[in-house]
């Protein structure tokens, strides 16, 4: 961030001058002092004090574990704790802890260079000894002792209001080294404003209430869906004393702006019910965290029923991930418009309040054209960005306001990217926590004092999933800073609209300059592959089901889930919680099935043939067609043709046999298909393929033809030849009286019965094997 002292050329104001003027000799006094006690004269003590201070300072580490208070005004007492450990083989005698003030620090990156040098060195500054110091009689090897130092503000003779370095320095000897010198020292920063700013810096604080995925894409059978997590680990979270009941519990008290993930919301409301948890064998066990889950979402209402909410898209999604290898795949973008959809109604459900989601967050505010398109491609106006990714070019002597128009209509909120990252080391130390804490307050005020006369808007965005000691740290911080002569807050919404800084750069850094560490922990262009594959199998199951929501919704947001920011650095687990879905939906959509067949034997003409779609699924299917195919038309004829399709309905639990018209012309064996499709012509699930048997024409059929042929020929024959019998007869008697000359009976009386048709050899409908092969209906 640009400042004023670090760049040449700029000539600071009068009253500027003044203050330096005033550090210079408050930084000269203590030097001098130091000078006469180590000999009277500079020679001396350039000779003698820094070689022993040097080979001193490592013999016993000095820790500062707190600091109050941590911006102090006149009257005030400043109280510094902590602890001295004797690091060396050798006993310390003699000794006394300390105070030592230094000179004020007029610049931010002054700052950043005393902090990288907190412990150990020369000993700067003036000591505040006397009854202020606290006697240190002895400290074995390895023994850690500890103290308590209280000064009141007017002996620490501050001058200008700034940020000055406050020591903790132990002095004594050893047996080798048996003279006064410096063993430990540890530094931090005292900001120093003990009277009201004329102009104070708002300062916007985010609060990020974001977890991990714990929910999977499964759900139980019954009318509520009931929900299964990955784990319980989301209930040890908001647990007392958990990580996210630690965020809620401290950020209630702050004036912050909320930035929530809707999935999180989701997740703990879905515990509030009965839920499942899987274990690592694939059974599941009754989740028992409902009261706890409940409680957590009820402090959260209250938490946040007057104060601006910001929602980001359901399950955080990684917006870089998507602008730099999810873009490559069709489809990719429209899963970041449903997360940013369901945002909002997740929200105003759960919590009841309507959340601004018109911000988007990319990782670590890191920001170039692909990713500022990707993140406003679903609605989204403002993206957070971070002052180490847009950078000034300007040469700035202060650090300007967070709010910049960077076209299109697209407003930048750069977030300070010190005070931002000020605690995402280890805060489980006092010691550590301390000094970020004074760190914070000190580049605080260093950005007012920049320039006193001109407001400034500063947003500070910390990292996403803070743990519960590092959210103790940010909330000290920040009640301190809310609390200080020179910082006020406002929401986000305030600093966005806030007018802009014209000298402030607005140009979006190109993708050459995205930081390669972040890019390493991108999810890859084979994850939104994987994604999008499982799309389209949803998109082919739900059609066919009666209530799709109920497979929608879950799987949804399991893909939302998929892009989440939270895999970064994570790739395996990312990469077996994609599997996990496509593997769950595609066991949903076997489900839905045909039936295998054996052979099928057709001994007529024409027959039915069925087929058997069976649904274990707890809702019905509708909008299927089944369709049987004959491989040999001219044998074998499905319906009118080599095909013929149904529609198919089925209820939830139950199985339906479809039969299909068959009309055979020639023996022989035909191979049948029968494959499912949706309405629009996809096929469904795997093709059943069985042979049908084609025995209309047998041998038997052939000889009982020809038997009833030869019959019948010998029937005429007889015929025949009686009435020419009969003729003869007559024509020896001669006529008779009255009567024409035919017979008096009728051609054919007393003739054998004429042979019926053969019975038809074809068994009732079954679908169970019969011998070689399942016979059909005709």
């Amino acid at each position: 961030m640009a400042e004023a002292a670090d760049f040449q050329g700029m000539t600071p104001s009068p009253a500027r001058r003044r203050r330096r003027r005033t550090g210079a000799l408050l930084a000269g006094a203590p030097l001098l002092a130091a000078l006469t006690l180590f000999g009277g004269s500079p020679g001396y003590a350039s000779q003698q004090a820094p070689a022993a201070d040097a080979i001193g300072t490592n013999t016993v580490d000095v820790a500062v574990n707190s600091l109050t208070p941590s911006a102090p005004s006149d009257g005030d007492t400043v109280t510094v704790t902590g602890t001295l450990t004797n690091d060396s083989k050798q006993t310390v005698t003699n000794a006394h802890v300390a105070l030592r003030v230094g000179s004020a620090l007029s610049r931010r990156s002054s700052i950043d260079n005393a902090s990288r040098h907190a412990a150990g060195g020369v000993p700067d500054g003036r000591e505040i000894g006397g009854k202020y110091a606290k006697k240190i009689s002895k400290l074995a090897p390895g023994a850690t002792q500890g103290f308590s130092l209280s000064v009141p503000v007017k002996e620490l003779d501050l001058g200008a209001d700034g940020v000055y370095q406050l020591g903790v320095a132990l002095t004594g000897q050893t047996a080798t080294q048996a003279y006064q010198q410096t063993l430990g020292i540890q530094r931090t920063f005292l900001p120093w404003q003990p009277e009201a700013a004329e102009t104070k810096t708002k300062t916007t604080y985010l609060w990020p209430l974001i977890s991990q995925t714990h929910l999977t894409a499964e759900t139980g059978s019954d009318e509520q869906q009931t929900r299964v997590f990955h784990d319980d680990s989301l209930a040890k979270e908001i647990a007392p004393g958990g990580r996210l009941q630690q965020m809620l519990s401290l950020g209630t008290a702050l004036d912050v702006t909320w930035v929530v993930d809707p999935d999180l919301l989701a997740s703990v409301d879905a515990m509030t019910r009965p839920y499942k948890i899987k274990k690592p064998d694939g059974t599941e066990t009754n989740g028992k965290n409902q009261a706890v889950a409940k409680q957590w979402l009820n402090d959260l209402k209250n938490a946040v029923s007057d104060r601006k909410v910001v929602a980001l898209p359901f399950a955080d999604p990684d917006l870089a991930s998507l602008a730099h290898n999810g873009t490559k795949v069709t489809g990719s973008l429209g899963h970041l418009k449903d997360a940013t959809d369901a945002a909002s109604t997740t929200v105003e459900t759960v919590l009841h309040v309507k959340p601004d989601t018109s911000y988007a967050w990319p990782a670590d505010g890191a920001i170039d054209p692909s990713i500022v398109n990707v993140a406003t491609s679903a609605g989204a106006d403002t993206v957070i960005a971070r002052s180490d990714s847009l950078q000034e070019r300007n040469n700035l002597p202060y650090t300007p306001s967070a709010a910049r128009p960077i076209g299109s209509g697209t407003t930048a909120v750069v977030t300070d990217a010190r005070l931002s990252e000020a605690f995402q080391g280890d805060m489980t130390k006092a010691e550590d926590s301390t000094l970020a804490v004074q760190q914070f307050l000190a580049q605080s005020l260093t950005i007012n004092l920049q320039e006193p006369d001109n407001e400034r808007n500063i947003v500070v965005a910390p990292q996403r999933m803070p743990s519960a000691s590092q959210a103790q740290s940010m909330a000290q911080a920040i009640k301190a800073d809310q609390d200080s002569s020179w910082s006020e807050s406002e929401d986000l919404a305030a600093a966005t609209k806030a007018k802009p800084d014209p000298e402030a750069t607005t140009r979006v850094p190109s993708s050459r300059f995205y930081p390669s560490y972040l890019r390493k922990q991108q999810l890859p262009q084979s994850a939104f592959q994987a994604i999008q594959d499982t799309q389209t199998k949803l998109t082919n199951f739900q059609v066919i089901l009666s209530d799709p929501s109920r497979v929608v919704t879950p799987f949804g947001r399991a893909m939302d889930r998929q892009m989440s920011t939270s895999w970064r650095g994570r790739p395996a687990e990312a990469e077996a919680y994609r599997d996990g879905v496509a593997d769950y939906l595609t066991a949903l959509t076997k489900q839905v099935r045909l039936i295998e067949k054996s052979e099928a034997k057709l001994s007529g003409r024409s027959a039915t043939i069925p087929v058997t779609v069976q649904n274990n699924l707890v809702q019905g299917v509708e909008h299927l067609v089944l369709r049987l195919t004959s491989t040999n038309g001219t044998r074998l004829k499905i319906g009118d043709g080599p095909y013929d399709e149904q529609q198919v309905k089925v209820a939830g639990g139950h199985s339906q046999s479809v039969k299909f018209t068959t009309t055979s012309n020639a023996n022989g064996r035909v191979p049948v298909f029968a494959q499912l499709y949706t309405e629009d012509g996809q096929p469904y699930g795997a093709a059943v393929r069985f042979d049908v048997n084609v025995t209309e024409i047998t041998p038997t059929v052939m000889l009982v033809m020809a038997g009833g042929v030869l019959l019948l020929v010998l029937a005429g024959f007889r015929m025949y030849t009686q009435r020419k019998r009969a003729a003869a007869q007559r024509a020896e008697e001669g006529p008779d009286d009255g009567q024409n000359g035919e017979s008096g009976s009728e051609p054919g009386e007393g003739d054998p019965e004429q042979p019926s048709d053969p019975t038809p050899d074809t068994a009732p409908e079954s679908t169970d094997p019969s011998g070689t092969g399942e016979r059909v209906d005709r």
